[in-house]
């Protein structure tokens, strides 16, 4: 099997390619008001627990399972994982793990974007709305500005096609013109801007009551209370950190596979945790908690999702230079939005590219089209129905942008270290500055990992059920018999996509190893 794929141009363009996957709105959007509303400082005991236990080798499986299969030209994860389950099982059943991980990796690259988009064109809209004053009038609630927002066509609908259209325009001009361009230019500012802002938050004192302080904000995120401690904290926890690092998603796998077949994967898994650690604990948790305790006061800091477009603004509009820091604010959270997605975007032109042949640039459109389609019902349902509930999204990210990616990471660490095992540590460590022992191989990554992840996944059904989300009408949407139908919209929708990449990635593993699974005996090696 030949392989003429495109590879990073440079080791620093790689790195903060990486990082811009990895550092996203999970990073400052969704950890503020994932720790504040889980116990600030109780929340960080599971959260690096679960770093280490699951994020860690994680990365260093996807890592891996990236660099091995770009290596056979594979940039989608199906045949990945199928190339290293086959190790350890006949072709045929590693046909049918390929293809569960595909097909899981096709509906998150499709459906996350799908509203992941319409966040990113909120936080373009929103740095428009602050360089011109749009949200700081005091004669109405900054609930009713956002609420406006994502109701008004002219706002919501337009700034998503742009940042849409900016993220088709990068994947176009491919890894090295594109990507690895963006990612040097957006990545450095995003630190830059992130910077200025903590400074700024624990400079702010106590404007409001002299019991608030940014001090006390940041005391109350590195200060943990021990009984604050629960299970909904560590599966909150465990949760972030799979949508912080990207993982279960396939993209890290994706970005891996242009690397070179000795490109060093173990610093690089590294190096990518520790500029996304730094972005999120860092610089997340010292710019947004401190300015909403200063201002809000503890009960503002758990103001849950609504902390960014709501709280925040409230705290902008009283805080000397607040349309400057609040343009930076909105844009820090547009570029890193715009890194994470762009990665999605390529794991669905790089698929395009490889099964049906389709040019980069041809396949760029496609996709942006695509993604139109699957995004309109994010953004009509608050238009035509005028509420804010926003249902569709809720449904569609409780299975693609939570559920499914504990699924995954399940897949990905079976098949890499129980079926392709001892060969995966040397496939791992090949080219390698540093290397993985075998005991932490075989102690995380063949037994605490899996374990974890599987108890994560346990306790995470179980309060699905308990929330209602397997019923045929879910809790969240009984009262508001309206809205049912976008819930099952969503639904048939997953289940649609999840089909689809399941018979994509059962076709494509098919056709290019038919003989090898014809006869159940592996025979294509390089």
């Amino acid at each position: 099997m030949s392989n003429s794929r495109e590879n990073w141009g440079s080791k620093i363009g790689l790195i903060l390619a990486m990082a811009g996957n990895a550092v996203g709105l999970g990073n400052f959007w969704r950890f503020p008001y994932q720790a504040a509303s889980n116990g600030g400082g109780a929340f960080m005991i599971p959260y690096f627990a679960a770093l280490l236990l699951i994020g860690i080798p994680v990365m260093l499986v996807e890592w891996n399972l990236g660099r091995y299969g770009g290596k056979y030209g594979h940039g989608t994860l199906g045949p990945m994982v199928y190339l290293q389950a086959r190790e350890g099982t006949k072709p045929k059943t590693a046909l049918i793990i390929g293809s569960l991980a595909g097909m899981i990796a096709f509906g998150v690259t499709l459906l996350v974007n799908s509203y992941y988009n319409q966040i990113i064109g909120w936080t373009l809209g929103y740095s428009f709305l602050s360089l011109t004053g749009g949200y700081m009038d005091t004669a109405q609630s900054t609930g009713a500005v956002f609420v406006n927002y994502i109701q008004t066509p002219s706002l919501a609908i337009t700034f998503w096609v742009l940042a849409l259209a900016g993220l088709g325009f990068a994947v176009m001009r491919g890894i090295q013109k594109g990507i690895e361009a963006w990612a040097k230019i957006m990545m450095p500012v995003l630190y830059v801007f992130g910077i200025i802002l903590a400074i700024r938050s624990l400079t702010i004192g106590s404007p409001v009551n002299p019991d608030w302080s940014s001090m006390k904000g940041l005391n109350y995120i590195w200060n943990p209370d021990f009984a604050a401690l629960s299970w909904k904290s560590a599966l909150a926890a465990a949760g972030q950190i799979f949508f912080t690092l990207s993982i279960g998603m396939g993209i890290i796998c994706n970005y891996a596979s242009y690397l070179k077949a000795d490109d060093d994967v173990v610093v690089s898994s590294l190096a990518t945790i520790s500029l996304n650690e730094f972005a999120e604990v860092i610089l997340g948790g010292t710019v947004v908690i401190p300015i909403a305790y200063a201002f809000l006061g503890p009960e503002g800091v758990g103001a849950g999702v609504g902390l960014s477009f709501i709280a925040l603004p409230n705290v902008f509009r009283t805080m000397a230079g607040g349309q400057i820091f609040g343009s930076l604010w909105f844009l820090l959270l547009f570029f890193a939005g715009f890194t994470s997605a762009i990665a999605m975007y390529n794991y669905l032109v790089a698929l395009l590219e490889e099964d049906l042949g389709v040019a980069r640039s041809k396949a760029a459109w496609i996709v942006f089209i695509g993604y139109i389609i699957v995004g309109l019902p994010v953004a009509l349902e608050p238009i035509l129905t005028k509420t804010a509930e926003l249902v569709y999204l809720t449904e569609v990210d409780n299975w693609v942008g939570s559920y499914l990616l504990i699924v995954l990471g399940l897949i990905e660490i079976i098949a890499v270290a129980w079926l392709m095992g001892d060969r995966a540590l040397e496939e791992m460590n090949r080219g390698g500055l540093w290397q993985i022992p075998s005991w932490f191989f075989n102690l995380f990554h063949k037994v605490l990992t899996p374990a974890a992840i599987a108890i994560l996944l346990f306790f995470s059904t179980r309060d699905y059920i308990t929330a209602g989300y397997f019923k045929a009408i879910p809790s969240f949407v009984e009262k508001t018999p309206q809205l049912i139908p976008w819930v099952n919209g969503a639904r048939i929708v997953l289940v649609t996509v999840l089909a689809v990449g399941f018979i994509q990635s059962y076709k494509s593993i098919s056709s290019k190893y038919k003989e090898e699974i014809e006869t159940n005996k592996v025979s294509v090696r390089m």
